[in-house]
């Protein structure tokens, strides 16, 4: 297994959630072992279908029910990352995702949120070149690869990104070794039991999972177990 890649750490995007009964849901993924709560914020303008999720109000609540300790991140699929990022950080994420395509300058997104004591993640289309992203991973706490398109649906996981994932993998492994950060590697899109060894086995670190960990089919736990038995067989 290559060098910085432990046990694929599964965090569930709550937008399959019933957000009437949101707590319970918070409740029963942390009582199933979940450490990771990935937030999916769509402003109705970036993403091609115009969805509109939630907000940092949304995330306040959250934060305030499942405590300090369970680490949240959200993902920004807004035009405005670069204007409105310390409400995210004022409503208690501890990593703010943003895209590539809609930040002009990402080096100043980088310090502005490191100086207000946030990680910072980059976050990359399926269509956008890898190359993107190279003068930004050595003070990157996170690269978000994305196997869907976000807010198109329909959609099914695409085992090509398979390349631009042991890419980064590779270029994440010689930072480390070389002293650098411990750049942490994410995948989301079409992520269930069935397909997680193998984005394991690429070099993923965390893996975000929806409709595959909530869903009408299983408990948060057992769907949670299907995946892990799946990533030991």
């Amino acid at each position: 297994m290559s060098i910085g890649v432990n046990i694929l750490e599964i965090t569930p995007s709550i937008l399959t959630a019933d957000f009437c009964q949101l707590g319970k849901t918070l409740d029963e993924a942390i009582d199933a072992g979940i450490n990771w709560i990935h937030m999916d914020v769509m402003d109705g303008n970036w993403v091609v279908n115009r969805t509109i999720t939630f907000g940092p109000a949304l995330i306040r609540s959250v934060r305030d029910r499942i405590g300090p300790d369970v680490f949240i991140d959200c993902h920004l699929m807004i035009n405005n990352a670069e204007e409105t990022w310390n409400q995210y950080v004022d409503a208690g994420v501890n990593l703010i995702i943003a895209h590539i395509e809609a930040v002009d300058d990402f080096p100043q997104f980088i310090r502005r949120v490191h100086q207000a004591g946030v990680q910072v993640g980059c976050v990359l289309n399926p269509d956008t070149p890898a190359s993107e992203l190279l003068s930004l991973i050595p003070e990157l706490d996170l690269i978000l690869v994305m196997s869907v398109v976000p807010g198109k649906g329909g959609q099914s996981f695409m085992p090509e990104m398979e390349g631009k994932v042991r890419y980064f993998r590779k270029l994440i492994d010689e930072q480390i070794e070389s002293g650098g950060r411990h750049t942490k590697l994410m995948i989301d899109g079409g992520i269930k039991n069935h397909n997680a060894a193998k984005v394991a086995e690429w070099g993923i670190d965390i893996a975000v999972v929806g409709s595959g960990l909530i869903n009408d089919k299983g408990s948060i736990k057992s769907n949670l177990d299907l995946i892990y038995d799946a990533l030991n067989n």
